[in-house]
């Protein structure tokens, strides 16, 4: 043993760093005839100086060089970047202080500083404020502990060499580049949700984590909770029988609510933001306070309304549950104003599902905006459907379910208290985070990771293509195509300014 590894575990890159430092001080173990010429002279401290040189090169090998970049002891930190300083890039930060073995070194966004007193997040962030925070944290710990600062997150993945894994909280028309220039990196990806911008890109960052066997993990967080699991293994064992029709509804409505478009006067741009950074892939556009913090999500350059908002945590359970991998036809009906610039108020889009095996044909119906399926007799008089959930509409009787992946129960509450549930089938997490870091230290892929969060991605962007196109879309997966809609082929692939290609 040296330095805590075994000799015959050390990798080819590392054995030969190794072998060239001993070789230099201890020429005679190139050959084993050669050790009859040491010489009298070395005396046994010279040899034991000499020796702890070598083995110390041994210990300061860099840990890239012991397993690749993608290679993280299961006994070391995490090093993680922050790529998008915001609300839910704060959000994910005081996540990970939580989890001891990971370390946010860097944090890399176009702006300096947010003002987000008038959302929901509340307070200050961008990268100056969210590096203050990271420093405060770490130094309890490590007195003197620095976060590198980056306007260019390109830039930091150059230049940080230390970094193991990247965490992706940027507007959603940012979130396939970064995922794909950090995994083309060797960086293990966290991204939030929707996963992607549009449908091609779902596809391409899900080819890119295969290629690439990067650790990965999409931002709905819901998808780890135990009542989702629950919510699955229920469906399973029959407990309502075939399901044929399911309702799912947020009450998620426009940030924007007074324009009809995208903003056409010309305001400065703020001090300490770089605001061509800010739109990437998109062509450039004067800089609106419309536009940004968090209010993006209502145009369709940058979001993908509220359907792509919360359809990643509201359409994960019957996603999950039903195997709802490709619906033969999509329809949406906008709520409100909407044009080709921004979001209407609310929307319902109905997804239809062919048989699936042994389940049946099934109908998806999505509602944000306030609208609301009929309440079923069963849920009783006293009772009323919450504000955000899943009805789960089968053969013998009906399952409601809070929102992102919440609490199931059985209506009526009578049917509720017969039940037996079945044995729990599927893994436990230990939380969303933690299965990701996990998986950077070779465990077992986090159940969100990209392949399956990709595939839940372009189902709720199939709901938003819908909308845009404005008619009824039959859906041909295999060649990713709206066979009746040719107009929507610009929305399924994207468009993207010279020198943001994702490749």
């Amino acid at each position: 043993m040296v330095g805590g590894l075994s000799v015959r575990n050390i990798s080819l890159a590392t054995h030969s760093v190794v072998c060239q430092h001993v070789n230099g001080v201890f020429p005679y173990l190139r050959d084993n005839n050669a050790t009859t010429n040491i010489s009298m002279k070395n005396t046994r401290r010279e040899f034991l100086r000499n020796t702890g040189a070598a083995l110390a090169a041994l210990t300061i090998v860099p840990r890239h060089v012991l397993g690749g970049p993608k290679f993280v002891p299961p006994s070391e930190r995490v090093n993680i970047a922050l790529v998008g300083a915001g609300g839910q890039g704060r959000v994910n930060l005081r996540a990970l202080f939580n989890e001891e073995d990971a370390r946010v070194i860097a944090v890399a966004d176009p702006a300096e500083q947010w003002d987000l007193g008038a959302f929901y997040y509340k307070g200050l962030a961008g990268r100056k404020p969210v590096k203050a925070e990271i420093e405060k944290h770490y130094s309890a710990r490590t007195p003197g502990f620095r976060c590198a600062e980056y306007e260019d997150f390109r830039v930091m993945l150059e230049k940080e060499k230390a970094v193991d894994a990247v965490l992706c909280a940027t507007p959603d028309h940012l979130h396939a580049y970064v995922s794909v220039a950090a995994m083309r990196a060797g960086k293990h990806v966290y991204c939030e949700k929707p996963l992607t911008h549009n449908i091609w890109e779902a596809r391409t960052v899900a080819r890119v984590a295969r290629e690439t066997g990067v650790a990965t993990q999409m931002g709905n967080q819901g998808h780890s909770r135990g009542t989702i699991r629950q919510t699955c293994e229920w469906i399973w064992d029959g407990a309502i029988g075939p399901v044929r029709q399911v309702y799912a509804w947020v009450g998620a409505t426009r940030w924007n609510k007074t324009l009809m478009g995208a903003p056409t006067e010309t305001v400065p741009v703020p001090s300490g933001l770089n605001w061509d950074l800010w739109l990437g892939p998109r062509e450039p556009r004067p800089y609106h306070p419309a536009y940004t913090p968090v209010t993006w999500r209502d145009f369709w350059a940058f979001g993908t309304g509220a359907q792509g908002d919360f359809g990643c945590h509201d359409l994960d359970a019957p996603f999950w549950a039903l195997d709802l991998a490709a619906p033969l036809s999509i329809e949406a009906k906008p709520a409100g104003y909407m044009d080709k610039e921004i979001a209407p108020f609310g929307e319902v889009c109905y997804f239809n599902f062919g048989p699936r095996g042994d389940k049946p044909a099934v109908r998806v119906t999505w509602m944000t905006g306030g609208l609301m399926p009929p309440t079923p007799d069963e849920l009783g008089e006293k009772d009323t459907l919450p504000r955000r959930g899943v009805l789960f509409h089968g053969d013998k009787g009906i399952m409601l379910c809070e929102g992102a992946g919440g609490q199931p129960r059985l209506l009526p509450l009578e049917k509720m208290r017969e039940y037996k549930k079945p044995p729990e089938t599927l893994p436990r997490s230990k939380g969303h985070h933690r299965d990701w870091l996990d998986a950077c230290k070779g465990g077992p892929p986090a159940s969100s990771n990209f392949e399956y969060g990709a595939k839940l991605t372009e189902l709720t962007l199939l709901g938003v293509l819908a909308l845009r196109v404005g008619k009824k879309i039959s859906w041909d997966a295999a060649n990713m195509k709206a066979t009746n809609a040719p107009e929507a082929d610009a929305i399924i692939m994207g468009q993207y300014r010279k020198g943001w290609e994702i490749v």
